[in-house]
């Protein structure tokens, strides 16, 4: 094993954590901002780029951090690393309601291939890089452009899903039709196009978008129900214009709060 052999207990339904027990000298790295707690004996680091040491040159570095701001991320990750003398726990917590997804890279070949904000945590080793999509059609209108993120090595890693999460398992040849901001992940054999919704009613009053993810087997593919780009939209739409709340239900409006008594007039 290149990367550090971990063990892990996930907690809760909606709202879940990971908790990750390090042996002595054992690592796991963060994305920032998913920390929930820790033992003692614990040493937290901030590292340049994702710490997964395929090249200790500055130049190998700042390479590595670049992949990741690439993809939209910090360039910085955080390590811990138990400098005790015993096994210690580190959690990390799902950042919206959700499902955290636990992989083994050593099962998927060495590589899985997931959305850019999925990501959470993995053991120290695994190396977190991008991945370019060599369609135009996919880079264009593909939801997720033409970077998403690679998850390389044999290790754990831990990646974050939005509502329900759905496993699919895909026969050669077999084709699925998602919403492209519904894909949380698939394995390195799929092949992910994206394709044109058609149909005039379908393009203007379908709401479903222009595009959907076509993704053909064989290999493994995750599903969200709940993309985070939906919930926040859904969370943007229902603030009251003007900061002012009328209320669950209200079907008046403005005239309602007249009619209430409202005496800013």
């Amino acid at each position: 094993m290149n990367a550090h052999e971990i063990d892990y207990e996930i907690f809760g339904e909606e709202m879940q954590y990971v908790e990750i027990e390090l042996d002595p000298q054992e690592a796991v790295v963060a994305e920032a901002g998913s920390f929930m707690m820790m033992d003692t004996n614990i040493k937290m680091n901030t590292i340049f780029g994702d710490g997964s040491n395929q090249d200790n040159s500055v130049l190998g570095k700042i390479f590595s951090a670049g992949k990741r701001m690439l993809t939209g991320e910090s360039l910085f990750m955080t390590a811990f690393l138990n400098i005790g003398q015993g096994k210690k726990k580190v959690s990390f917590a799902s950042p919206y309601p959700g499902k955290i997804l636990a992989i083994d890279l050593s099962e998927m070949g060495g590589r899985f291939i997931c959305q850019k904000d999925a990501f959470l945590c993995a053991a120290q080793g695994v190396s977190v890089g991008i991945e370019f999509s060599k369609k135009l059609g996919r880079g264009l209108f593909g939801g997720e452009g033409f970077i998403m993120q690679k998850l390389e090595g044999d290790g754990m890693s831990f990646i974050h899903a939005g509502g329900t999460l759905a496993k699919k398992t895909l026969a050669p040849g077999e084709v699925l039709k998602v919403d492209t901001g519904c894909i949380v992940g698939f394995t390195k054999e799929v092949d992910y196009d994206i394709e044109f919704v058609g149909g005039i009613r379908n393009t203007v009053f379908g709401g479903e978008g222009l595009f959907f993810a076509t993704l053909r087997g064989p290999g493994t593919v995750y599903i969200q129900s709940l993309p985070f780009s939906r919930l926040a939209g859904r969370v943007l739409a229902s603030i009251p214009r003007g900061g002012k709340d009328k209320g669950e239900g209200s079907i008046l409006g403005t005239l309602g709060d007249i009619v209430g008594g409202d005496n800013r007039f």
